[in-house]
Formats: structure tokens, sequence, C-alpha cells
């Protein structure tokens, strides 16, 4: 009994040690950034290059995320409620492009947007290729599925007895997904929507394949870290850097606290229960 409660005594430790190197480093990577970034931060504000790229960045992401959530809502709705041909495999089309490198997508994207049907699109005043419309499409396409997932894991927690018993009243499918599973998945929907605009905010591989890299044009936050440290403008490189931590920051206290709200209700409802 001895060795066995020894045993269990080391895993522990061994596990809390794991842990403390884990947040050590995550710190170390944090900290490397706001040490180097604090001191340029004010005079980042005054520069103009650093201001377009916050707009730019907060208006793409923010467009994005709209997109992303207007599609994904509907697909997670069919993937979890409806019935239809071949679903499964339209499932992993549409989670695919979470194992492949933002690179590739952007090149894929690319592709098509350099082809005919890419400048017929432009002909018609919808361009693509080096303009910010193609960043909001590679931040769409890269955020997507996971907004999908995300979504679709929400739904499918929803009890479907409680739609069952709805329908059996006399509701619609729509009424039921109006007024039970949106609700019930509210602050996992509101949770996905954060992630995505921060993520978006974040977005670099797929945006500088399809848009490049022009100041004052399609210069994102990540995209005037790149351009500022490849001209050596260490200092704006770093304040851009520690904008995107800030807001990432924000982004992660939030996400954590609408977690945490959405714990403490359904312990509630679990107490009202019993």
């Amino acid at each position: 009994m001895r060795k066995r409660f020894s045993v269990f005594d080391f895993f522990e430790l061994f596990t809390i040690i794991i842990t403390i190197i884990v947040i050590i480093f995550s710190s170390t990577l944090i900290l490397a950034i706001v040490l180097k970034g604090l001191p340029y931060l004010g005079e980042a504000f005054y520069s103009e290059e650093v201001r377009f790229s916050i707009k730019l960045s907060l208006y793409t992401a923010t467009i994005s995320t709209v997109i992303c959530m207007a599609l994904a809502i509907p697909t997670a709705y069919a993937l979890t409620r409806t019935s239809f041909p071949f679903k499964k495999l339209c499932q992993i089309i549409i989670e695919l492009p979470l194992s492949m490198p933002y690179l590739v997508l952007g090149l894929s994207l690319l592709i098509i947007f350099s082809s005919d049907f890419g400048k017929a699109l432009k002909s018609m005043g919808f361009k693509v290729v080096f303009d910010k419309n193609g960043i909001i499409l590679a931040q769409t396409v890269v955020n997507l599925p996971y907004v999908i997932r995300f979504i679709r894991t929400a739904f499918e927690e929803v009890d479907e007895r409680l739609e069952f018993i709805s329908g059996s009243l006399g509701a619609t499918k729509w009424e039921r997904f109006i007024t039970i599973t949106l609700p019930l998945s509210k602050n996992a929907i509101i949770t996905t929507i954060i992630l995505a605009w921060s993520r978006g905010l974040g977005e670099f591989g797929a945006t500088l394949m399809l848009v490049g890299a022009t100041r004052m044009k399609t210069e994102t936050l990540t995209t005037s870290v790149y351009l500022n440290l490849a001209t050596g403008d260490t200092g704006a490189s770093m304040a851009s850097a520690t904008v995107i931590l800030i807001i990432s920051l924000i982004s992660l206290f939030v996400t954590n606290w609408i977690g945490k709200k959405n714990t403490q209700e359904s312990r509630m409802k679990d107490v009202k229960s019993w």
C-alpha cells in the first residue's frame, strides 16, 4: 500500500514539474515580446503605418468573422440535424483544410483567383489578389473549418429531446432552431466568435501568398511585424507584435470568462433540478 502511494505521489509530482516547465516556457515567450515591445509601443501609435495596420487588421478580422459565422451556423446545423447522402464525406472535406499548411491554402486561393474566374471578378470590380478583399477571403478560408467544428460540437451538446418535444407541440424546425438550439449554444457561439476574430488578426501565411506584403495597402499587424523585421526596424516590429499580444490576451480573458460563466450556469441548473 505504501509503495502504491509513493508511486502515485511521484506521478503527481512529475505532472506538476512538467506543468511548471510549460508555464515557464510560455511566460518566457510572452515576456520576450512584452519587454522588447513596450518601450516602442507609445511611439508606434503615432506611426501612420502602424495605425493603418491596426485599422486594416480590425476591419478584415471583423468582416471575415461575420462571414465565417454566417456560413458555419447553417453548415453545422445541417451536419448535426439533417440526413443527406455522403454526409460523413462532406464533413471530411469541410475539415480537410485543418490539416493543410496555411501557405498551401493561400497558394490554392492564388491559383483560383489568378485564373480566368478571378480575372472576370476583377473586371466586375471585385479584386482579390493583392487587395484587402483577399485578406478577408484568406482569413475566412483559414478560420471557417475551425468555426464549423466548434459550432457543430455546440449543437451536438444540445439535448435533441427538447427539440423533439417542441416539435411534437407544433413548432417548426426553424422555430426549434431559434428558440432552443441557438439559445442553448449561445455561450459557445460567442466564444467561437471571439476565437475566430482573434485568429483572423493573427493570420499571416495564406494572406501573404494571396495578397503579398505591401506597406499601407495590404499591411495587417502580422504583415507589419514581417516587413519591419525584414527591413531591420526591430522596434516597430516588436511594437506591432505587442499590440497583437495585448489583443490576444484580452480575447483569451473574455473567452475564459464566458466559459466560466457557462459552467456556473450549468451547475445552477443542476442544483435547481435536484
